[in-house]
């Protein structure tokens, strides 16, 4: 895809969204559910939409809503339900609606004080902590919120009482509940917010305290204090905003805040590789504010709006490549943590970079490679039996100092600090520990392509199969593997990824959006990569048109 004029410009105030119709349209626009792509859809992060589409609206999230409820009781799951949001401007009414819903179903809910935001993270490790020692009356979650997509957007997802993202078998059941149900939302019972918040029905809860309180059982807070170091954080106008005062404050750190602008239009951002306003921390174009900040702090970084995403920004490197950050982190991970078990393995998704196979190794331990999507690695946190889970758009979680889960989601704020405390036990930058890393692993070459593609057009590349790829060679090299289901657990990867010694590509569809995305990497350098990408582009050409 072609780097748009405006990319990394301010945003022009003729794409400010029209905030006040989207908000009418989530109650006055009803879904069609003979049209698919008004149907409730969980794709990896849950059901996305926009209410001028008629994709997000009040319909969508009163039928997603009960079909959890029931959900629940087919479970036994009794326990509070707690309850988060993001700052996209569907996300006010949703959990207005959604609270609604858990009342009239005698949940109960819990949710930010003062109707606050609330990371995905933080939710995951309220469930999680709730959860610890009972058997019983378990905690399990919703969060509201598209994560980095543009400001039009809503999204809902459930995370369990595993904290985690809810597995296919889960959101299947739910998604063909939720369907049904969209025929006729009249018949959803619900209590108006007024008389539950009156009776009691739903109650305000402090997320940010236990969080903070507990980070320093995940990381080396008094490291980072001790070191001195001005860290920068832009929470891109997030859910984390709330967070780093506290933070700060609680563990005496060096944090200055370099923006603190609520907007539901977005319109502080810089605009993404393609011309559109999305709030992508892992793009050097969305996030050439921080960058230019990046000589005034020892280390830098940002979150998407509901931050289960890291931006790490390096006075020595600007934006870091994300493969290359959680290289990094995996490699100072498995050198700082002698409470982890030295049989918990390493997991990654099949689109990460291969230098996590090789840095994983160096240590002497295994690599669990999953499909993407990070309810692949809840079971193995929880576990214990993976002590780092990460994917290479920039999401990760890790186990707590003492090999216990700390969260079973992406935590963008944990890898934040993390590199904080990198920064401060190392004296270095992160990227130059990443240049050493390389001297000693080699230096491959990443990239992710991606364009436009509908839902018939992602249901093909949804089921590629090995034998379509008929050459016995990639890019001059013997093809050593052809994927189509995950070699650490066996699922479908919902696409296909070709192998050989020094380089891979995956094809996939955006399981977010309406694009399909082509990942390749080379360890032979640019000539070898371009090879790959245009072996790997007339494949999925070849699919496409027939």
């Amino acid at each position: 895809m072609a780097v748009h004029p405006l990319a990394g410009a301010s945003v022009p105030e003729s794409m400010r969204i029209n905030v006040p119709r989207l908000i009418s349209d989530y109650y006055t626009l009803a879904p069609d559910p003979s049209q698919a792509d008004q149907l409730v859809a969980f794709g990896t992060s849950g059901h996305r939409g926009c209410a001028f589409k008629a994709s997000f609206n009040e319909p969508h999230i009163l039928a997603i809503t009960q079909a959890v409820c029931e959900y629940r009781a087919s479970r036994g799951i009794d326990g509070p339900l707690f309850v988060g949001m993001d700052p996209h401007a569907l996300s006010e009414p949703a959990l207005r609606t959604v609270l609604e819903v858990l009342a009239a179903a005698g949940a109960d809910c819990r949710f930010q004080q003062g109707f606050g935001y609330t990371p995905t993270p933080v939710i995951s490790h309220a469930i999680l902590t709730y959860n610890r020692g009972r058997a019983s009356g378990l905690a399990d979650g919703l969060i509201i919120t598209p994560s980095h997509n543009p400001p039009e957007d809503g999204g809902i997802k459930y995370n369990p009482p595993h904290g985690g993202p809810a597995g296919t078998d889960v959101t299947a059941w739910i998604e063909k509940r939720a369907n049904a149900l969209l025929e006729d939302t009249r018949t959803v019972p619900r209590i108006s917010l007024t008389r539950a918040l009156k009776q009691g029905l739903c109650r305000e809860h402090d997320f940010i305290r236990p969080y903070v309180l507990d980070l320093e059982n995940a990381i080396d807070m008094q490291a980072i204090r001790n070191a001195g170091i001005g860290i920068g954080v832009d929470p891109l106008g997030g859910a984390g905003l709330p967070f780093w005062e506290p933070i700060a404050e609680h563990y005496g750190l060096d944090i200055k805040v370099v923006s603190t602008v609520l907007d539901p239009a977005f319109m502080f951002m810089s605009l993404d590789k393609d011309g559109k306003i999305r709030m992508d921390c892992s793009s050097s174009h969305a996030m050439a504010k921080l960058i230019a900040m990046k000589d005034s702090f020892s280390i830098a970084f940002a979150n998407d709006p509901d931050a289960d995403r890291h931006g790490i920004v390096t006075a020595g490197h600007g934006l870091l490549n994300p493969n290359h950050y959680i290289s990094v982190a995996i490699d100072y991970l498995l050198a700082h943590r002698p409470g982890w078990s030295p049989s918990a393995q390493v997991g990654k998704t099949l689109v990460t970079s291969s230098m996590v196979d090789r840095v994983v190794a160096a240590h002497g331990r295994g690599v669990r490679e999953v499909p993407v999507g990070f309810k692949w690695f809840v079971d193995d946190l929880l576990a214990g039996t993976c002590c780092f889970g990460g994917e290479e758009s920039a999401g990760a979680s890790f186990l707590r100092r003492n090999g216990e889960a700390w969260t079973t989601d992406k935590d963008g704020i944990l890898l934040n600090l993390l590199a904080a405390e990198i920064t401060a036990v190392t004296g270095k930058d992160p990227g130059d520990i990443y240049a050493e890393l390389e001297s000693r692993h080699g230096s491959p070459i990443y990239e992710r392509l991606q364009a436009p593609a509908g839902m018939a057009q992602k249901k093909l590349l949804s089921s590629l199969s090995a034998e379509q790829v008929t050459s016995a060679e990639l890019a001059g090299e013997p093809i050593l593997a052809k994927i189509t289901h995950a070699p650490g657990n066996g699922a479908a990867i919902g696409g296909l990824k070709v192998v050989t010694k020094n380089g891979w590509f995956a094809a996939r569809p955006s399981g977010t959006e309406d694009m399909y995305k082509i990942y390749v990497e080379s360890f032979l350098g640019r000539e070898h990569l371009e090879r790959i990408k245009t072996e790997a582009q007339d494949m999925v050409d070849g699919v496409l048109n027939g």
